[in-house]
């Protein structure tokens, strides 16, 4: 898992083939899905995790998006800027 100092937290579970985005810790009153993303929020509409279904895929259409142009470079593992 993946933490930075906002408390953001980035965690993929391998098993399921999920990517979670937890934005914060309030409590979550419901879930919207659209395709293989899930939002969930709080009462008050606020996004509190976000869940990419079947990463792996997910993953591979974002890399094809991004191209070696305008000084940005593919890494193994991250964007890095020239």
């Amino acid at each position: 898992m993946m933490k930075n100092k906002n408390k953001v937290k980035i965690s993929y579970e391998p098993d399921a083939d999920i990517l979670m985005w937890e934005i914060t810790d309030e409590p979550i009153d419901f879930a919207k899905e659209v395709g293989d993303v899930v939002v969930h929020f709080t009462k008050n509409n606020i996004p509190v995790l976000i869940e990419i279904l079947e990463a792996s895929k997910f993953l591979v259409k974002a890399k094809n998006l991004i191209k070696k142009q305008d000084g940005i470079l593919i890494g193994k593992s991250a964007l890095a800027v020239k």
